[in-house]
C-alpha cells in the first residue's frame, strides 16, 4: 500500500507542479523535489526507522513544496493544506496526515526541529549545502529570486549571503548529515571564503591603483603639457610628410611631362617651326617648377657638433640628430644623461623642436605656394602661346606641299581616271 501511494503522490506533485507551477520557479520545481526525496531516503537507509516513519519522510519529501503553485508568501502553509486534501482523498490515516504536516511546517527556515522526523526532513531539505552541486543549485536559486522579481543579488553579494547562511543560519541535525556532508558543506564554505578572499585582494589593488592613479593625476599637470608636446610634435611632422608627398607628386608631374615633350613635340620643330617658342616656353615653366620643388624637400643638415658648455648652457637641442650626428658615443650619452636630470631642459629641448620643425614647415610650404603657383601659371601661358602659334600659322595647302613632278603625275592621273569613267 505504501509504495502505491508514494508513487501516486509523485505523479500527482509532477502533474500538479507541471500544470500549476510558473517558469520563474527555476530552483524550487519537480527537480528539487526530487533531490529532497532522494536525500531522504539515503537518510532513511542508514538509519533505525519504521516502514511507516520512512512512508512519512517520502510524503514529505514530495509534499514539502508544492504550496509554491499558490506564490511565495507562506509556502509551507499552502503546502499543508493541499497535502492535507489530497491525503484525505486517498483516506491515509490522521496520524500519518498530522505529522506530515508537522514534518512540512518544519520546513521552514527559521523553525526548530522537535523530533527525529523533522531533522531528517530539515537536512534532506538543506541538503544542497553538502553536495558537489552546491554552486549550480545556489546559482538558481539566486536566478530565481531574480526572475520573481523577490530580490536582485550580485555575484558578489549572493556570495556573501551564502557565506552567512552556511556560517550562522544553517546546521544539520542528524547523525548522517554531519558525519557525510557536513565536511563537504565546510569544502563548499571555504571554496567560497577563497573567492571571497581573492575578490577582495583583488579589489584592494585596483583601488590602490586608482587612488595612487588619481593622485598623480592631480598632483601632476604635467601630463597635459607632455599632451600638448606630443599632440604638437605629432601634428608637425604629419605636415612635414604632407609638404614632401604634395612636393614629389608635382616633380613627378613635371618630369613626365618634359619627358613627352622631348620625345615627341621636338622633333617636329623641323617642320612646325612656329612651335618653338610656345614649347620652349611650356618646358621652361616644367622646370623651374622641378627646380622649386627639389628645394622645397631638399634636407638641411646642420654641423653636427656641440661642446659640454653648451649643454651646460642647454643650448643644444639633443632631439634633433643634426645637432649631434659627428659627435662620439659616450659624449652623446654624457649629454642625454645631463638632459635626463633636468626637467626643465627636457622641455626647453621640445620647445626648440618644435619650434624649428615649423620653421622648417613654413619654408616647405612656402616654396610649394610658390612652385604650384609657378607650375599654373605656366600651364595657363603655355596653352595660350600654343593657341597664338596655331591660329597665326594655319594648315598648308597640299599642292604647296608636293613637290611639282608628283603635282603633275597626279594631274595625269586625275584626267585618265575622268576619261575611263566618262559617260
Amino acid at each position: 500500500m505504501s509504495k502505491s501511494l508514494i508513487e501516486e503522490t509523485q505523479e500527482f506533485v509532477f502533474d500538479l507542479l507541471k500544470e500549476e507551477l510558473p517558469n520563474t520557479f527555476i530552483y524550487h520545481n519537480y527537480t528539487h523535489t526530487e533531490r529532497v526525496l532522494k536525500s531522504t531516503r539515503e537518510i532513511i537507509e542508514n538509519s533505525d526507522l519504521t516502514e511507516k516513519e520512512a512512508e512519512i519522510l517520502e510524503l514529505t519529501a514530495l509534499l514539502h513544496d508544492i504550496g509554491y503553485v499558490k506564490g511565495c508568501d507562506n509556502h509551507e502553509e499552502e503546502s499543508v493544506k493541499l497535502a492535507t486534501e489530497f491525503l484525505n482523498k486517498k483516506e491515509v490515516d490522521k496520524d500519518i496526515i498530522k505529522s506530515v504536516m508537522d514534518c512540512i511546517m518544519a520546513t521552514k527556515f527559521d523553525a526548530k526541529p522537535n523530533n527525529q522526523l523533522e531533522r531528517i526532513i530539515r537536512d534532506a531539505d538543506a541538503s544542497h549545502f553538502g553536495k558537489k552541486y552546491f554552486n549550480e543549485a545556489s546559482e538558481f536559486l539566486r536566478k530565481e529570486l531574480e526572475l520573481q522579481g523577490r530580490k536582485t543579488f550580485s555575484p558578489t553579494e549572493w556570495r556573501t549571503e551564502n557565506i552567512e547562511v552556511l556560517t550562522k543560519k544553517h546546521q544539520f541535525y542528524t547523525d548522517y548529515a554531519l558525519k557525510n556532508w557536513q565536511p563537504r558543506k565546510e569544502k563548499n564554505l571555504a571554496k567560497l571564503m577563497n573567492n571571497k578572499k581573492k575578490k577582495k585582494k583583488k579589489l584592494d589593488i585596483e583601488k590602490i591603483k586608482a587612488k595612487y592613479k588619481a593622485q598623480y593625476k592631480n598632483e601632476s599637470p604635467e601630463r597635459g603639457v607632455q599632451t600638448f608636446y606630443r599632440v604638437a610634435l605629432r601634428n608637425h611632422i604629419k605636415l612635414s610628410d604632407i609638404a614632401d608627398t604634395k612636393a614629389n607628386i608635382l616633380l613627378s608631374v613635371n618630369a613626365i611631362i618634359i619627358s613627352v615633350v622631348l620625345a615627341n613635340l621636338i622633333s617636329k620643330l623641323d617642320t612646325n617651326p612656329y612651335l618653338t617658342w610656345p614649347t620652349v616656353i611650356f618646358t621652361l615653366f616644367c622646370v623651374i617648377s622641378m627646380i622649386l620643388s627639389i628645394i622645397a624637400t631638399r634636407p638641411n643638415v646642420t654641423s653636427g657638433e656641440f661642446t659640454k658648455e653648451d649643454v651646460k648652457n642647454q643650448k643644444v637641442n639633443l632631439s634633433f640628430f643634426g645637432n649631434f650626428h659627428k659627435m662620439e658615443l659616450d659624449e652623446f650619452e654624457w649629454a642625454i644623461k645631463e638632459l635626463v636630470q633636468d626637467k626643465d631642459y627636457i622641455y626647453k629641448a621640445l620647445t626648440k623642436d618644435l619650434y624649428f620643425l615649423g620653421k622648417v614647415l613654413e619654408r616647405k610650404y612656402r616654396l610649394l605656394r610658390i612652385t604650384y603657383t609657378v607650375f599654373m601659371i605656366g600651364i595657363i601661358i603655355s596653352l595660350i602661346s600654343f593657341g597664338i602659334a596655331v591660329k597665326n600659322n594655319p594648315g598648308i595647302e597640299i599642292q604647296d606641299v608636293l613637290p611639282n613632278t608628283d603635282q603633275t603625275s597626279y594631274n595625269l592621273e586625275q584626267q585618265n581616271f575622268d576619261e575611263n569613267f566618262k559617260i
